[in-house]
């Protein structure tokens, strides 16, 4: 990123886990930063050392409708689209919303990036690649989805969003960047929201039973939170198209079953593992090749596993946040 160059960027669901960390990091870095977010699985704790900064602005809005108006007459130099409910118990409870959230408000910040000649960097998921039948995953994988399925309204959003991307980039309307965003953990993971390891962490330490579905075998790669927000930010920063999707995630693969192992002795729970039914089109291995990012950005995590659940345990402990229930939790990318 260039030295003392002072941008204007606007964060589409930056309240939200990973957005919250990119604008701290976009602060930090001399930024100015508005943060865009509907609120609907954000929050504004996650700001709370934002919110008197004087280069920060929380606007509240929803981009599948038109845009706020203090957000549209301004001027950026870069947009980051991360919004959009990541966990199936979330983005599953309004999937219509979900999906226009992926085509529809992907369409307006491209729109508005054209008019103000700024980049865009869409958050895609690896969800794209369903239940891959390449291993591990390589950005040339056109997916195994099911389009009909409970997990459709976030798995064809995205690919919708990122056809979206390449035909304004491909038609000279928007410089885009794509990055396909594996397993994230770390911080402000809502202890609510379905993912893995906040379930097994939050049910660690509260003493209950470890909820894992299906046997457990399956594979999960798990980046920390700063890595990923620093591969974002590269892949923005970059000065030429990758002219294509850019994974970043861990390759490191676990099984769930070792992932358990590794949270009940960090954090020195008894709990008990109980299994549940595999939801409906889980995927049963999940791995990034990261290549593209390492040889485009010189990029790769930096962060071991252990240190970053040490980390989130941390943070969880400090929490005084209502445990999820089983019946709400999901094995999720």
């Amino acid at each position: 990123m260039p030295e003392k160059t002072s941008l204007s960027i606007l964060v589409a669901g930056g309240a939200g886990f990973v957005g919250s960390h990119l604008c701290e990091r976009l602060i930090a870095d001399g930024h100015r930063v508005v943060c865009l977010d509907n609120l609907q699985t954000g929050s504004r704790d996650n700001l709370r050392r934002l919110e008197a900064h004087e280069r920060f602005r929380l606007r509240i809005g929803d981009i599948v409708r038109p845009l706020p108006t203090r957000v549209s007459r301004t001027r950026f130099d870069r947009i980051y689209n991360l919004a959009c409910a990541a966990s199936p118990p979330l983005y599953q409870r309004d999937p219509e919303h979900t999906l226009l959230t992926s085509v529809l408000g992907t369409d307006r910040l491209l729109r508005l990036a054209e008019r103000d000649g700024a980049r865009l960097l869409q958050a895609s998921t690896s969800e794209v690649y369903g239940d891959p039948i390449a291993h591990p995953q390589v950005e040339s994988d056109w997916g195994n989805v099911n389009c009909t399925g409970p997990r459709a309204c976030y798995d064809e959003g995205k690919r919708a969003a990122e056809a979206l991307c390449f035909d304004f980039e491909r038609l000279g309307r928007a410089e885009v960047r794509v990055a396909r965003i594996f397993n994230t953990y770390g911080p402000r993971l809502s202890a609510h929201d379905g993912r893995v390891v906040s379930n097994l962490v939050s049910q660690a330490i509260a003493g209950e039973d470890i909820t894992v579905f299906g046997d457990g075998a399956q594979t999960r790669s798990f980046c920390f939170v700063a890595d990923l927000v620093e591969g974002l930010m590269r892949l923005m920063e970059h000065p030429v198209s990758p002219r294509g999707p850019v994974n970043l995630g861990n390759p490191e693969e676990l099984t769930i079953r070792q992932l358990v192992e590794v949270v009940l002795e960090l954090t020195g729970s008894s709990s008990k593992v109980v299994h549940q039914r595999l939801p409906v089109d889980d995927p049963r291995r999940r791995r990034p090749d990261i290549t593209r990012a390492i040889e485009i950005l010189g990029w790769r995590p930096t962060t071991s596993l252990g240190d970053g659940l040490r980390t989130t345990i941390a943070w969880f402990e400090a929490q005084d946040r209502p445990r999820p229930r089983q019946d709400e939790t999901e094995l999720v990318a």
